[in-house]
């Protein structure tokens, strides 16, 4: 897939680029590629498919949810940047803070973020559950993001103390994911789950590949 074809999609998906916003993730998307050669961070056999399977599925939260105006957000386990950097992008008026355990993988972070000039955005070499340790992150957060990186479950008890009482939790993920619900909400029985299917209209991957969001929310909201 092409850019333009690319950029055509998300606006009729209602994920509409302006034209600062197509260069920043056109640079973006040309560093990483240039750049998993070196440190691997996607898989190499999906980079001539990235533009559909990491970079439009990064955005997807984006039909499903709203994040107002100065939304703290938290990207665990970001690898290559993904879903952290393409939503910080599409959604200029957040704050951003992409977390990975690897140094390697959080220098080509910092570097991505600093290069795309997207306002608060940043890196940081940190396992998530450690967080919770550190009195500057408990309930600092408006939304966690994650993609493909645990069950629910695990993601949740990683970072309930540091996502806010109203705030969201939103996980990418694909496949039957029954059993993994139940068991999220077996030990999280606070923790309202949500499983939405992707659905990008002119796009049949999402579907094909049983692609989802998990939008999790406290019961108490």
């Amino acid at each position: 897939m092409e850019f333009i074809e690319f950029w055509t999609l998300c606006s009729a998906n209602g994920i509409v680029l302006d034209e600062i916003q197509r260069e920043q993730i056109q640079r973006y998307v040309k560093e990483l590629l240039y750049w998993n050669g070196k440190v691997n961070m996607i898989s190499r056999k999906d980079e001539e498919n990235i533009w559909i399977r990491h970079i439009m599925h990064s955005l997807s939260p984006l039909r499903y949810i709203d994040l107002p105006y100065k939304s703290n957000c938290l990207d665990i386990g970001s690898g290559g940047g993904l879903p952290g950097i393409p939503i910080a992008i599409a959604a200029d008026r957040i704050k951003m803070l992409l977390t990975d355990s690897i140094k390697k993988k959080v220098k080509m972070l910092q570097m991505f973020a600093d290069h795309s000039q997207v306002k608060h955005l940043s890196a940081r070499q940190v396992r998530v559950e450690e967080l919770q340790s550190s009195k500057q992150y408990i309930r600092s957060y408006d939304f966690i993001f994650a993609r493909g990186v645990a069950k629910t479950a695990k993601l949740l008890e990683w970072t309930n103390k540091i996502i806010k009482k109203n705030g969201t939790w939103v996980f990418l993920k694909g496949g039957d994911l029954q059993e993994e619900i139940q068991e999220a909400n077996h030990l999280f029985p606070d923790v309202k789950i949500k499983e939405q299917p992707i659905d990008f209209f002119g796009v049949k991957w999402f579907s094909e590949e049983q692609k989802k969001l998990l939008i999790c929310q406290r019961r108490s909201q």
